[in-house]
């Protein structure tokens, strides 16, 4: 009984602490250019979705890694997009009234690894990392594999070891050194978004931001532990291409920075627009 009731409380401590790392906090007035419905007729399976999320967690992420990206799920496409039946039947358990939708999985605190769906992002910051040369006949694999994770939980002390990891040894006690090389790392069991994702590139020896090294008889490609990857690697690897889906399209031809339609005497401070007496920040340059 007292270990039941230990547990209980264990539980209810854990889940207050993941329900205030998951809260959103200071989320900026900005508004960015991104046509989140262009993107969702154009984005593919094995897309990689990184999003500049707000909460406490978010924001320990961008701290630690430098980086505005703090979140990253795997699109998998329609449910109509799998042909494997077991699959299909995996993501209708778990996916419930939206299982018709574009869908992506994700680690999530609190939650583990679910579905969602992909309308769930229309209003943040979002950027498409795609692997530039994944063949076609491993994106199924990779879908797959993500797929299995579901139902995963997530690892928060991966996230923590992760930040002691990162951080230098003069601030943590070599004692507290990170536990991510231990504890059955060949077989994880919690995920988090971009070690979860990771893995299922590894999967198919598809490179994120390997270690390559040069020997006699050309190169040696070395992967990366997993559990050390962060959702910024997607978005440094020269292995994925970074796209965009800007409202207006700059190119020779079509729309013209010279004709877009500023306005004259305004300025956005992020917060508010604000008005400037007596200046023209849109006056044309004189044709020569």
């Amino acid at each position: 009984m007292n270990r039941r009731r230990r547990k209980s409380w264990l539980d209810y401590i854990f889940s207050k602490f993941n329900y205030r790392l998951s809260k959103k906090v200071n989320v900026p007035k900005r508004t960015y250019l991104y046509d989140f419905n262009r993107m969702k007729r154009e984005i593919k399976p094995a897309d990689v979705l990184l999003i500049e999320s707000h909460t406490r967690i978010g924001n320990i992420i961008r701290l630690v890694t430098d980086s505005p990206w703090t979140h990253a799920v795997m699109y998998i496409g329609k449910l109509a997009d799998i042909k494997d039946l077991n699959l299909r039947e995996m993501i209708l358990k778990h996916a419930g009234e939206f299982a018709s939708e574009q869908l992506v999985i994700e680690s999530i605190i609190g939650k583990g690894t679910i579905i969602s769906p992909l309308n769930k992002y229309k209003d943040n910051h979002i950027r498409i990392s795609r692997p530039s040369y994944l063949l076609a006949e491993d994106i199924p694999k990779i879908i797959a594999y993500t797929i299995n994770r579901l139902g995963s939980k997530y690892s928060l002390r991966h996230v923590l070891d992760l930040g002691r990891f990162i951080f230098p040894w003069r601030i943590f006690p070599r004692r507290w050194r990170s536990s991510l090389f231990q504890h059955n790392m060949q077989q994880p069991t919690e995920d988090i978004c971009s070690s979860m994702i990771a893995d299922a590139f590894l999967s198919v020896d598809y490179p994120i931001l390997p270690v390559i090294l040069k020997n006699k008889s050309g190169y040696e490609f070395i992967p990366r532990n997993p559990r050390l990857y962060t959702p910024s690697d997607f978005d440094f690897s020269p292995f994925f291409d970074i796209i965009k889906y800007p409202f207006f399209i700059l190119e020779k031809g079509g729309v013209s920075y010279r004709n877009l339609p500023w306005e004259p005497n305004l300025m956005s401070n992020d917060t508010e627009i604000i008005h400037i007496p007596g200046e023209n920040k849109t006056q044309k340059p004189p044709e020569n």
